[in-house]
């Protein structure tokens, strides 16, 4: 390429950092090229940057994305020559993918094989590896316990060279299922083209290259069948692990209307029963629950009670701490990860790379909106002043009460109202972090409010009322920021968050975005205080729509007609 080409939309720069024009005519082309291999880290108005990792590389070349590409789509869009050394070290990164293998030994263990004696040397000389390798074989391979799988694949991943995993699955116990062609419901259904590529991927044929991994896709575009097909792959007894109880009722309902499978097949183990059959779906919170704090966790149990051959990861971005450590110990079995967003907000992705399995599919929100499978979406934050009353006390409390305070201004009730009279008649839902909050906005507006303390049966109460337009707008809290399969919403309002949650952002937005008849268009509004920090944090929670390619307007409280 030429020393300087003005019209595009790149700069980037030799810490790996990618500056990104974003009134560049060339800009969406090259933010979908971005996305595939690059992190989004901030996406104020006019400049985006992104930062290449060894993960976000690994991640890209497990997906199928060559190192050729990567480097390509750099120097294309770049504004000036791409420095050497970045081309040269993403080229690195990508070479360290897949130079560490684990395969099957005869004797039932692992065998850890690196690709030249070097590697093998810094590996068997490494204070965390060693440990872990048992009786050397040749020059380059190592005996590995089997019992060590998770933890060696977590260990080799932080020292810069993930192990391919090619030791293979165990068979479990045979389940035989299908998918129907019309599903109970009366509905024609079929696999949309994107979801056969998906499970393609996961699955490889059954070969040692497929069986563990992540797919990620927005909400509304069909994850759970994403999930069921997988498991007409493998016909094996799976476990499913997923948010909530409403969650597990709705992987039920699923399972039942698309697939073969019949009731007595499938049990819920939750805290209100604990049925473990052939699939057997359960929540988070039971799995790490105990009575106190020094306890193990009982129902952690579950992962041994049946030969399972398929454990599903719903929400994996999720995946609670003592989840992750007994699937370190469960690598025999296949695993699939399904999430909207790859974030977590503990900064633990390498551990979902490492012991769940590196991102299989993934594909560009607005690619599927332009395709019609999910709604099309405009994302607005309204701001709007403090009350004069509430200035002082907010500029002398501490950084977390300052939050909470400019969160729940209570001017949002009038703004909220506004939304919903420019939107009426249109499904809606209003969203917040704070109970006390959601119950002072229904009240004038008589909303119904749905909140963690809600009895499962007035939430599904709510859900099928909601479904059936007999209420038009639903107040909830964050126990509907996952898993909740709200179909009509067509208008969101955040009225609080978490902080700058990337995660959350995705799952709200993702609330709406099931596709639906007519224009096919969405709505999601976040009402913000101005000046404080909860106007800081909301520019941390959109790098989310901005990395998915949405626009973001930000309006004054007074231009909400």
């Amino acid at each position: 390429m030429s020393a300087y080409q003005p019209e595009n939309p790149l700069i980037v720069q030799g810490d790996h950092t990618i500056l990104v024009e974003v009134a560049s005519p060339l800009y969406e082309e090259a933010r979908d090229g971005l996305v595939r291999f690059a992190e989004l880290v901030k996406a104020p108005e006019h400049i985006h940057t992104y930062r290449v990792t060894p993960l976000s590389v690994w991640n890209a070349c497990a997906a199928g994305v060559p190192q050729s590409e990567i480097c390509e789509t750099l120097e294309r869009f770049s504004k000036y020559p791409v420095p050497g050394h970045v081309l040269i070290e993403i080229r690195d990164f990508a070479s360290r993918y897949g130079r560490v293998k684990l395969l099957r030994h005869e004797s039932g263990g692992l065998i850890l094989s690196a690709n030249d004696r070097p590697l093998a040397e810094e590996i068997a000389r490494n204070k965390h590896v060693a440990p872990l390798l048992g009786q050397r074989l040749s020059p380059v391979e190592f005996l590995v316990s089997a019992a060590a799988r998770g933890d060696i694949k977590q260990a080799l991943v932080k020292i810069g060279f993930p192990a391919e995993d090619l030791a293979g699955y165990t068979t479990g116990e045979v389940l035989t299922l299908a998918l129907r062609a019309t599903a109970l419901s009366g509905r024609s259904f079929a696999l949309r083209h994107y979801q056969s590529d998906a499970v393609g991927a996961f699955h490889a044929g059954g070969s040692t290259r497929g069986g563990s991994g992540v797919v990620t896709l927005p909400c509304g575009a069909g994850k759970t069948i994403v999930g069921m097909a997988c498991m007409e792959q493998v016909q094996s007894s799976t476990l499913i692990l997923t948010t909530s109880v409403t969650a597990v009722r709705q992987w039920v309902a699923e399972l039942l209307d698309k697939t073969t499978l019949t009731a007595d097949l499938i049990g819920e183990y939750t805290g209100l029963s604990k049925d473990v059959r052939p699939v057997t779906i359960a929540t988070y919170q039971i799995m790490t629950w105990r009575a106190k704090q020094s306890d193990d966790f009982p129902h952690l149990s579950l992962f041994n009670e049946r030969n399972w051959g398929l454990i599903i990861y719903d929400e994996v971005h999720l995946l609670p701490a003592p989840v992750f450590r007994i699937t370190a110990g469960l690598q025999a079995r296949r695993r699939l990860g399904l999430t909207a967003t790859l974030v977590r907000e503990d900064g633990r992705e390498e551990d979902v790379f490492a012991l769940i399995g590196p991102k299989k599919a993934d594909v560009p929100w607005k690619v599927l909106e332009g395709q019609g499978w999910i709604a099309k979406a405009t994302c607005t934050e309204v701001r709007l002043p403090m009350p004069l009353d509430l200035r002082m006390p907010y500029a002398v409390a501490d950084d977390r009460q300052k939050f909470r305070i400019a969160s729940e201004n209570p001017d949002k009730i009038g703004i909220v109202r506004k939304l919903l009279e420019r939107h009426k008649g249109e499904p809606a839902l209003v969203i917040g972090m704070y109970v006390d909050q959601l119950q002072r906005l229904a009240g004038p507006l008589g909303l119904p409010v749905l909140m963690g303390a809600t009895p499962q049966h007035k939430r599904d109460e709510l859900y099928a009322a909601f479904k059936a337009g007999r209420i038009p707008v639903l107040a909830v809290s964050k126990v509907a920021n996952f898993a909740v399969d709200l179909p009509d919403a067509s208008v969101a309002i955040q009225i609080s968050g978490t902080f700058g949650s990337r995660q959350e952002e995705a799952q709200r937005l993702g609330r709406i975005l099931r596709p639906k008849s007519g224009a096919n268009q969405a709505h999601f509004y976040s009402v913000v205080s101005a000046d404080t920090v909860e106007q800081d944090f909301a520019l941390k929670r959109q790098l989310f729509l901005c990395e998915q390619g949405y626009g973001y307007s930000i309006i004054d409280a007074g231009d909400v007609a």
